[in-house]
């Protein structure tokens, strides 16, 4: 009997208005000696949450393709980050990562992001993203990027 591929759309979150919402839960291994969470398990939330984001909105990072005549394969990375650490989480929270795209430049994205619990803002994030080459080099944001990122009714999705 052939297995029939289960789509789990709840995984990615959701978009509302203009902005992308994923639920985190957090766990044991979340947390350091204090019992709190450990600082850099924010930037992993916030890798998801701005990965989970491009994938709603019909960016995949597999499927990135470079808009010159090789179609080589191109990457968002991370170019700046600004972060604030305003208050703690503890174990069994569920958390919310909120991402949403403050600006677009030829080449980049800025997105802001903020980590929420019970609408009480913990962690706030600003981080731009540049589209590169394999080799390195900058990218143009090709139009289907552009599109995604301008759309009036993100509501839809």
């Amino acid at each position: 009997m052939a297995e029939e591929k289960r789509e789990w759309p709840d995984l990615a979150g959701r978009i509302d208005g203009e902005r992308h919402i994923l639920p985190v839960r957090v766990y044991h291994e979340d947390t350091d000696f204090s019992g709190f969470v450990y600082h850099a398990n924010y930037l992993r939330w916030i890798e998801r949450g701005r990965s989970d984001y491009l994938r709603l909105l019909g960016i995949r990072h597999g499927e990135l393709k470079d808009q010159g005549n090789d179609k080589a394969s191109a990457f968002f990375v991370v170019r700046r980050m600004e972060l604030d650490y305003l208050k703690p989480a503890r174990m069994d929270e569920a958390l919310e990562v909120v991402t949403s795209c403050a600006e677009t430049g030829a080449a980049w994205l800025t997105l802001d992001q903020r980590v929420i619990r019970d609408n009480q803002c913990l962690f706030t994030a600003r981080v731009q993203v540049v589209l590169i080459s394999q080799a390195g080099k900058p990218l143009r944001l090709s139009e289907h990027i552009r599109t995604a990122f301008s759309n009036a009714d993100f509501s839809k999705n």
